[in-house]
């Protein structure tokens, strides 16, 4: 039971742009599903479609990482899943930044998108912290 409080407090978290609480399980997937959108809407350009693949690859994995994350069997796994997440997130990050830059996409249309990346890495960054900070402490 305890296991099960614990994972319940690592996956609650506070929007950062409207404060309000939201549960990062859930806020993982809908950031998926805004990557997906945007790979469905980008132009049928070779280039476009590209970088494309390689974000939608990045983006929907941040969820799944996340989900693999909470049901670690240990502080050291879930460190390992979160940083896997966190690599994703970077990874999506460069490849929202080249749509922007080569023209492909109005930075106006990822400017949202590119938001929330930088917040659940925030986020990500804050809990392998804590992660490592509570391992630290636990030796």
């Amino acid at each position: 039971m305890e296991r099960k409080s614990q994972n319940a407090e690592r996956s609650a978290v506070t929007n950062l742009r409207t404060g309000q609480p939201q549960d990062l399980k859930t806020r993982t997937k809908a950031y998926a599903l805004r990557i997906i959108r945007l790979y469905v809407a980008l132009p049928k350009s070779t280039e476009a479609q590209v970088l494309g693949r390689q974000m939608l690859r990045s983006g929907t994995s941040v969820g799944a990482h996340y989900r693999e994350a909470i049901r670690a069997r240990s502080i050291a796994e879930f460190v390992s899943k979160m940083e896997g997440g966190l690599q994703e997130l970077e990874e999506t990050a460069y490849w929202l930044e080249l749509l922007a830059e080569s023209g492909i996409m109005t930075l106006g249309h990822l400017q949202d998108l590119c938001r929330e990346t930088d917040d659940l890495i925030a986020i990500f960054v804050s809990s392998v912290n804590t992660a490592k900070q509570r391992r630290d402490a636990e030796r």
